[in-house]
């Protein structure tokens, strides 16, 4: 149980950056950095710390993303930082930057493929 509640409580990050998605590998698959809040912490914040904890790159949380249910909440973020601090948890063999479309394939959360799918150029 304690798993499922963590799951529920974590927060995706969808790090963007010139019509890419940031990606990481945490267990075998490529996935979005998440984080579960801290004590009073918002969803916004808890994304950007995540970020730059796993990935070593400053990130803004500007826009969160409605969940579905049961679903972990999803926030936008922007690149502040071209290149990753020396503090990341990830190596960069871990880390990818991925089209908005080929994200899309990953398995990422509805509401996230819809924010791309709405986004990604034609």
């Amino acid at each position: 149980m304690a798993l499922e509640q963590a799951a529920e409580d974590a927060v995706d990050a969808l790090v963007v950056n010139d019509g890419r998605v940031l990606l990481v590998d945490v267990q075998g698959g490529w996935s979005l950095p998440s984080g579960i809040p801290e004590e009073a912490e918002t969803a916004q914040a808890a994304a950007a710390r995540a970020v730059y904890e796993l990935t070593g790159f400053l990130v803004d949380g500007t826009s969160l993303l409605e969940s579905g249910a049961g679903g972990a909440a999803a926030v936008v973020c922007q690149l502040l930082s071209d290149d990753p601090s020396g503090e990341a948890q990830l190596t960069a063999g871990q880390l990818r930057w991925a089209s908005f479309a080929d994200a899309i394939g990953v398995g990422l959360p509805a509401a996230v493929r819809t924010y791309l799918e709405g986004h990604t150029p034609v």
